[in-house]
């Protein structure tokens, strides 16, 4: 049973459990064929143009000239704003910024369809709460669960087990279920924009981070196919892991408590503790992503921060202030007083995802 702190902690993590998409992004080569062969390197001062034409679901908008006139800026020798390659650290929040978030964090969802596969070797749960709502569809009773109900269930569903076991279950999950709106593997709900970003910025020497109140070693076990970042590149909330041998073999187990909580506040913690840089440019969603962003705002030299504002209910949804889901209120208003960013879907992007 998770800690009454933790699942105080975890409340307000709420906003990042999620699941993956594995679309192919458009690479820089394929997207310049027609072009001159030429190297994008930081050391051409044509090199902003070249991979600007990946950003192709991106309408000519705001948006896509700040992210181009950025990178432009920092990445061309001479221009007074250029920044060292070490120093190019971007970092973005998964859900709702990365893929969609709703009806429900992906990562509950996950945790709803595990405790259907597992409630064979569970009979307690088809008369136990909250347990027992889940195993007979109960959508009223589904309605009204708590934060301390889905903590029960992600407890139940996500830890007391290896690592790699962990790994392989989410991996399963992901091949196999199906979005219950769009009826399309969750991998096919990452944002075509934003995997289109993160190649732009990755060919001027970017290195690219997603720092999420999610779990880390759920996004790691797909984050890589579907944006091309590696593990070690992933940052995000963690329950406790212990070694154990077991069998005459070293595990590393998950346990039901939470170690940390990588969201709000504990995002430019984690972004110290994990990278030691200050990121130069950041995108988020939600108000859990604030302080984020105003750390990577606060550096010095020319800076990043943008907001996904989702706008777009006919495509994707429309939401914000009254969300229960990556609510953003606060952060909305801090954008637009210190000139932010803020990414309109429904008018800014020409698509928004692969299918």
């Amino acid at each position: 049973m998770i800690a009454t702190h933790s699942r105080v902690v975890l409340q307000r993590t709420m906003k990042r459990w999620a699941s993956w998409a594995a679309i192919a992004a458009l690479s820089l080569l394929t997207a310049c064929a027609s072009a001159p062969s030429r190297s994008p390197s930081s050391s051409d001062p044509q090199s902003s143009l070249i991979p600007a034409a990946t950003l192709q679901s991106w309408n000519d908008g705001p948006s896509r000239r700040a992210i181009i006139e950025f990178v432009r800026a920092v990445t061309q020798p001479g221009s007074p704003d250029f920044v060292a390659v070490d120093e190019r650290i971007a970092v973005f929040d998964n859900d709702g910024t990365l893929w969609s978030e709703q009806p429900l964090y992906f990562q509950v969802l996950f945790a709803l369809d595990q405790v259907r596969a597992m409630a064979p070797a569970h009979p307690e749960w088809k008369t136990k709460p909250p347990f027992q709502a889940v195993l007979r569809n109960d959508q009223k009773a589904l309605a009204k669960l708590t934060i301390r109900d889905l903590m029960q269930i992600i407890a139940a569903t996500q830890t007391g087990m290896d690592s790699e076991q962990y790994t392989r279950q989410v991996k399963d999950w992901m091949a196999t279920a199906r979005h219950p709106r769009f009826q399309v593997p969750y991998r096919s709900m990452t944002f075509t924009p934003m995997r289109e970003l993160l190649d732009y910025l990755r060919a001027h020497d970017f290195k690219t981070y997603i720092v999420s109140g999610g779990d880390v070693a759920f996004m790691r076990a797909w984050a890589q196919q579907a944006y091309g970042i590696p593990p070690e590149q992933v940052i995000g909330s963690s329950f406790v892991v212990t070694y154990e041998t077991r069998d005459g073999k070293p595990r590393l187990m998950r346990q039901p408590k939470l170690e940390f909580n990588d969201d709000g506040p504990g995002k430019p913690v984690a972004i110290q503790h994990f990278i030691g840089r200050r990121p130069i440019f950041a995108f988020g969603n939600s108000d859990g992503d604030l302080q984020m962003l105003q750390w990577t705002a606060a550096g010095e030299g020319r800076r990043f921060a943008g907001l996904v504002h989702h706008t777009d209910a006919t495509r994707e949804w429309a939401y914000d202030r009254q969300s229960k889901i990556g609510r953003l209120d606060k952060a909305l208003d801090e954008a637009r007083r210190q000139g932010w960013t803020i990414v309109d879907m429904e008018k800014e992007w020409s698509r928004v995802y692969g299918f």
